[in-house]
């Protein structure tokens, strides 16, 4: 089987490259001819364990190749996934104007029965505005063509996406005839024969299903840091709550770490978006809206702790970062927590010194030479007048104490993930606060 898939970025490269381990013959196609040709030769565009080894592997293969042009391998292909950018509007809703360039490419250059399958996060709707974008091109060229939409939203987690993507906990489809829903199948198959479950659905339910499914994982994230800053007031620990009401069956453990806030790529846009298309339904998504104000508020609360303890006066601390990505295993730092921090620091009139595994260049590329870029974890907390862990990397979780003491200037650590003992840290003497206790 031949698929072509449009977009090399996360969802598209990862896709491609996942379905090529499988046996298809995949075509990934990208306009940005230096990534292309980047990926001919092995060059990963993105962080993400394992892709590396996998895109290099289907390339000698022979199963996974690279192009800037569609049209040169329409004639050849069954499907053609659109794995494009939705970036949001400056009101918030999706920007579909790289997705509706897929369809009247595919419009204008096709040459028999193709179907178009929707990868991208995309409002409810745009299936139909991807048909009539093809439809409107078949009709200027004056030619009957066949072919199909779908929606096949994907929900792969960063750093765990070759994973997620080899055994999901489902494949969602959304169709409009048994034609494309045999295609899908066909495509699936290695996916059914391991009793992983594929879901076919219309196309709007489909659409619908990706967005439903990120807002209400970000709603548990804001409810979770709203009950953790509640805590902090009445006198108890968010840890201990979390783990009351994990054990619920109905509730279950998942998502239910209280924290700095949540970024990356899809729950800040996604969740925006949703709004915005209750909006021109004329409906208020109360809820959203409030999980996005307790998000934007928890951003900043690292900040505050540290500002407290220092009583308004951070002129001319030396403050450590660890952690720069919105979570660990990737280098993404899209909405990321710390870019808030570091604007909050540098705005107070703070040095700032920091440290991550995979997102140092991706920082620099955001924020130039603003900050000081640590050789390793430690040589970040040189003189440091106090840590904040903003992202919990593995190699985070159990530093030595005691070179952290002889290295800043005053031992202060202020947890945004909760992933440190606060026992162990008094009886070292170790000023720590953390979020919900």
């Amino acid at each position: 089987m031949k698929i072509a898939i449009v977009g090399t970025g996360y969802v598209g490269l990862v896709s491609g490259t996942c379905f090529a381990e499988t046996g298809v013959d995949v075509t990934c196609v990208d306009v940005n001819q230096k990534k292309i040709e980047g990926l001919k030769n092995g060059i990963i565009p993105i962080y993400e364990p394992g892709l590396e080894e996998m895109v290099i592997r289907n390339i000698k293969e022979n199963r996974l190749n690279f192009t800037t042009s569609l049209e040169s391998c329409l004639d050849d292909v069954e499907v053609v996934f659109s794995a494009v950018g939705t970036p949001p509007d400056e009101d918030g809703s999706a920007d579909l104007k790289y997705v509706l360039e897929v369809a009247r490419t595919i419009g204008k250059h096709m040459n028999k029965y193709v179907l178009v399958v929707t990868k991208s996060t995309v409002p409810v709707g745009t299936a139909k505005k991807v048909r009539a974008t093809i439809q409107e091109e078949l009709d200027k060229r004056g030619v009957n063509i066949e072919f199909d939409v779908a929606s096949n939203p994907e929900f792969l987690k960063e750093g765990n996406a070759i994973n997620d993507f080899m055994s999901p906990d489902r494949v969602v489809v959304g169709v409009e005839s048994e034609r494309a829903k045999e295609v899908m199948t066909k495509l699936y198959k290695p996916f059914l024969l391991n009793n992983f479950r594929v879901i076919f659905m219309d196309i709007p339910s489909a659409e619908m299903t990706k967005y439903a499914a990120n807002s209400m994982l970000a709603t548990r994230i804001s409810f979770m840091n709203d009950i953790a800053n509640l805590c902090e007031l009445v006198g108890a620990d968010v840890n201990m709550v979390r783990s009351g009401i994990g054990s619920d069956t109905r509730i279950g453990r998942k998502f239910l770490y209280a924290g700095c806030g949540y970024g990356g790529s899809c729950f800040p846009k996604d969740v925006k978006a949703l709004i915005k298309t209750a909006e021109k339904n004329g409906y208020p998504m109360r809820v959203l809206k409030a999980v996005e104000e307790v998000n934007q508020a928890q951003k900043s609360i690292l900040f505050n702790k540290l500002n407290k303890h220092f009583n308004g006066n951070l002129e001319g601390k030396i403050i450590a970062l660890w952690g720069l990505a919105f979570k660990p295993e990737t280098d993404d730092m899209r909405e990321a927590p710390a870019l808030i921090l570091i604007d909050l620091l540098l705005k107070a009139g703070c040095t700032v010194r920091v440290y991550d595994p995979a997102a140092m260049n991706e920082a620099k590329r955001r924020i130039g030479d603003c900050v000081y870029y640590a050789q390793d974890m430690y040589d970040a907390l040189l003189d440091a007048d106090a840590l904040l862990m903003v992202t919990e990397w593995k190699q985070f979780r159990l530093p030595a104490w005691g070179v952290i003491k002889k290295t800043m200037r005053t031992p202060v650590i202020i947890d945004g993930r909760n992933i440190y003992d606060i026992d162990e840290l008094k009886a070292m003497d170790v000023t720590y606060y953390c979020i919900g206790k």
